[in-house]
């Protein structure tokens, strides 16, 4: 089973190039991912699984899921 997970557009990295990248916050942790294949901006919301954005989500979507993957056992992420 895959997982994608919620994460907030702190920067875009490199707006100009064909594989654009960006800092992304995932519930405190930070991580540079690709999001060449959405259209997002800083502050915008993505679900991202192996890397890179495949969905922009928005902010009440994001909040949902992250609670469902809190009360899973052994998760804990925060929403920002």
């Amino acid at each position: 089973m895959c997982l994608a997970i919620p994460g907030k557009i702190i920067q875009i990295v490199n707006p100009n190039e064909p594989l654009k990248q960006a800092i992304v916050d995932f519930g405190g942790i930070q991580k540079e991912i690709c999001v060449a294949w959405v259209d997002v901006n800083e502050g915008d919301y993505v679900l991202a699984h192996a890397g890179m954005a495949i969905s922009v989500i928005d902010e009440l979507e994001a909040q949902l899921t992250l609670e469902a993957l809190n009360a899973v056992d052994g998760i804990e992420l925060k929403f920002h």
